[in-house]
């Protein structure tokens, strides 16, 4: 039986450890930024499209409705009327959370600057995270809770997985399918090259 036993974990760690070397390096993250890419990607864009007015030609000047979406409590204190609301810090923040929300996730999926990108989509997911609890009041089936067997919350389900994915990338790299990794290995051989 002992024999037995013992070739069932050879036969396992054989496996498991052969897909392990054929993947390394490059699965994890390529799989993460596609993942995302599917399910994520359009997703953000179209959000950020909302608060442009759906044109690019408006990207300096985000909507009101980009103000109601980050802002919700102030643009409720001054009647929805964007021209009483300060630029600094106000504006500033609206206007960089809109591009953040376009150039943080091209970033992720073409792998460039990966980890920061990603690092960066992961804050942005927790802010947005707050503001729809807080400002927007998100009820309590939306929010949802954690080991509640229910997993179809929008919010502590949904984005929680989502930063988990996010997550990967961060921590592993964009692996070697990525703009991240051809410029790394540009620089490597010209470092080389110069030594």
């Amino acid at each position: 039986m002992g024999a037995l036993i013992g070739f069932f974990v050879r036969l396992y760690t054989m496996v498991f450890g052969a897909i392990e070397r054929l993947t390394n390096g490059w699965f994890l993250g390529l799989a993460a930024r596609f993942i995302f890419a599917a399910v994520l990607l359009q997703f953000f864009w179209n959000s950020a499209l909302t608060k442009i007015g759906g044109s690019v030609a408006n990207i300096f000047t985000p909507t009101a409705g980009a103000y109601a979406q980050m802002l919700p409590q102030l643009m409720e204190q001054v009647s929805y009327d964007t021209s009483q609301i300060a630029f600094f810090p106000y504006g500033l923040i609206v206007l960089l959370g809109t591009w953040g929300e376009f150039i943080l996730p091209l970033l992720v999926v073409v792998g460039l600057f990966t980890r920061f990108a990603s690092l960066g989509m992961i804050v942005f997911i927790i802010v947005m995270t707050y503001v729809d609890i807080t400002g927007h009041g998100a009820d309590a089936k939306t929010i949802g809770a954690l080991f509640d067997g229910e997993p179809y919350a929008i919010i502590s389900d949904d984005r929680l997985l989502w930063i988990f994915l996010l997550l990967v990338p961060t921590l592993k790299g964009p692996g070697v399918i990525s703009l991240d990794w051809l410029l790394g290995s540009y620089y490597r051989k010209r470092e080389m090259y110069y030594d």
